[in-house]
């Protein structure tokens, strides 16, 4: 075994606990080429998912998920890696989530306040928990969820999420397995 191929499969192994073994397992799949085309996301859809991400990872004293681009990144892995069933599931959750908001407060999601959005995903995601609870294998996917794990996923792999609010070294040293840690450290990328 080469360098590059135990290098792969160590990433394989590590990826698989942050992600989910259900990404790796379906993996990313070229898409139908008729559904891929039918999912055209406009600059104001992009914006939308950035203010949802931005809501779940905001701006502190490391920057949020609006900076690391992460609306972006959320429609390309449900263009290029998202079954048809899914990337319907996460086109009607966009909408669902904005009537959410009107009901809720009686304004959509991009008028709200922060403290408005921050209250209903609060509540959307109590709502996702609950269902996950009492879901059976064969339910779909709830909405939230797919929304709340791409945010991760794309801060995270961001760099700004890798290098701002993870501790990252670009060529770490020597291993130690029994690194000190205080509390209120950061985790580590590498």
């Amino acid at each position: 075994m080469n360098r590059r191929e135990a290098v792969s499969r160590v990433a394989l192994l590590l990826g698989g606990t942050v992600i989910g073994a259900e990404f790796f397992l379906s993996g990313c799949k070229a898409s139908d080429k008729k559904t891929a085309a039918t999912l055209d996301f406009k600059p104001e859809d992009i914006a939308y998912l950035d203010e949802i991400a931005e809501t779940i990872i905001p701006t502190t004293d490391t920057p949020g998920a609006k900076a690391a681009g992460v609306g972006t990144f959320m429609t390309v892995m449900v263009k290029d890696c998202y079954t048809e069933k899914d990337q319907k599931i996460f086109l009607e959750g966009m909408t669902k989530l904005d009537e959410a908001s009107r009901k809720m407060h009686s304004t959509a999601f991009m008028s709200a306040t922060p403290e408005q959005r921050k209250a209903l995903l609060i509540t959307l995601d109590t709502e996702q928990k609950d269902y996950n609870k009492n879901k059976k294998k064969e339910d779909p996917a709830h909405y939230f969820t797919q929304l709340k794990q791409l945010t991760l996923l794309g801060y995270f792999t961001s760099e700004i999420g890798a290098t701002k609010a993870l501790r990252y070294e670009a060529i770490p040293g020597r291993y130690d397995g029994c690194m000190p840690y205080k509390k209120g450290d950061k985790a580590w990328a590498t």
